[in-house]
């Protein structure tokens, strides 16, 4: 009996071995006596037990290799790139890929390198990083041509990282925080003319407001001097009497005006109404000299002039006729 039941357990081992599972986005290389059979896709498969044999799984998914590169720039500054290279193995050739090329990764850095170290040389660090791209599309066109023979597929070329020496980072960031610093510095200059332009009209239009303001108070005051004489000459006082009555009367009131202030440090000196009334007199005394001088220059200016030639013409003449005589 014993015989029996390990004959059925080796029937059912061999039998559950001859089926296997082929996963999602993936292929099975079967090989039969050491020989390549056939390529099994994803589901149920089944295999002759004992004579196939499971010779490896291809993975079909996209996969990423991230390369570090130290390499130097055209001004001769070393810098480290990180280039992320993108791949799947190409579905209709999984053969290809599982028997042209053991080691894919090794394959794929080795080309990363060499086109990176051709690519790079050739610019400055500042063209580096501005040209980065054209530098991801170097290294997928050449990758494209010499990985399609081994049934993968280049995705995409991404440089995700470019590392100077920390000294040039330390000087680059110099230089732009000195950019920045003048930027700013220019900034700052056209804002403190704006606001000295602005200050400069404000100051010149409150000039003139204030002029305008002065030189109306001014009209105004002497226009109700004008009337207050009028009113003083029909009650009988003559025009200087009524000046010098005004006089004082505004002598007074600036005197009033000045008490009201508690913290003014005002002296008028000399402070009497006689001061006043003198003020006035040399007024009209200096009044009345530069009209009689504005009269004697205008009545010079209306005077015609003789003509100096006629003079040097008539003098020889005289010369001549004295001569005679």
């Amino acid at each position: 009996m014993y015989p029996i039941y390990i004959i059925v357990i080796i029937l059912i081992i061999i039998l559950l071995s001859s089926f296997f599972t082929v996963k999602q986005q993936s292929a099975v290389i079967v090989e039969r006596f050491g020989k390549y059979n056939s390529i099994r896709q994803s589901g149920l498969q089944l295999k002759i037990p004992i004579i196939d044999r499971i010779a490896g799984r291809v993975n079909l998914r996209i996969q990423q290799l991230d390369v570090i590169i130290e390499t130097k720039t055209k001004d001769n500054v070393f810098v480290k790139m990180k280039v992320s290279v993108q791949f799947k193995v190409v579905q209709d050739r999984v053969y290809e890929a599982f028997y042209k090329l053991e080691y894919p990764h090794d394959q794929i850095t080795s080309y990363v390198f060499d086109v990176v170290r051709a690519e790079v040389p050739k610019l400055k660090l500042d063209d580096v990083f501005e040209r980065k791209d054209d530098i991801a599309i170097a290294v997928k066109r050449e990758l494209n041509e010499a990985m399609i023979a081994y049934g993968y597929d280049i995705i995409n070329t991404l440089i995700t990282d470019i590392d100077p020496d920390i000294q040039v980072k330390n000087a680059m960031n110099r230089i732009n925080a000195a950019d920045r610093e003048k930027t700013a510095a220019e900034y700052e200059a056209e804002a403190s003319r704006i606001r000295i332009v602005a200050k400069a009209k404000a100051e010149a239009e409150s000039k003139r407001l204030q002029g305008q303001g002065i030189a109306d108070q001014r009209r105004e005051i002497a226009r109700g001097l004008v009337e207050s004489v009028d009113v003083l000459n029909k009650v009988g006082i003559n025009s200087h009497e009524a000046s010098s009555l005004i006089v004082v009367t505004q002598h007074y009131d600036t005197l009033q005006a000045i008490g009201a202030e508690n913290n003014s440090n005002l002296i008028l000196l000399p402070n009497s109404p006689q001061a006043a009334n003198d003020m006035l007199n040399n007024m009209i005394t200096s009044f009345a000299a530069s009209n009689q001088v504005s009269e004697t220059m205008k009545a010079n200016n209306a005077k015609p002039k003789k003509d100096s030639r006629i003079d040097d013409f008539e003098k020889p003449s005289q010369d001549l006729y004295s001569d005679d005589i």
